[in-house]
């Protein structure tokens, strides 16, 4: 089976976590099939805190890929944030 979740990054008290593809069978840490995003916890001041490839993670889910119920909320956060900001001016 195919799931999206975290894999742990960063330093000691310091976590990052990218938000990758990958078999269920290999280890949280371990070889992935695509890294679709990335969830800083410790962002601060103008640091990104989430980042999500929303199609690639479309496309993931359509072909029978499962999310982990973190990966399903920052996903949901992700869905949210990407609504609410406004879309960008077209160039004159």
């Amino acid at each position: 089976m195919v799931v999206i979740r975290l894999a742990r990054g960063g330093a000691k008290k310091r976590p990052f976590y990218n938000i990758v593809v990958a078999d269920a069978r290999e280890r949280r840490d371990g070889r992935y099939l695509e890294r679709v995003g990335f969830y800083n916890p410790m962002a601060s001041g103008g640091e990104q805190p989430l980042r999500v490839a929303l199609d690639r993670v479309t496309h993931w889910t359509g072909v029978g890929a499962q999310m982990s119920d973190t990966v399903k909320r920052l996903v949901g956060n992700a869905a949210k944030a990407q609504l609410a900001a406004p879309a960008p001016a077209a160039a004159v």
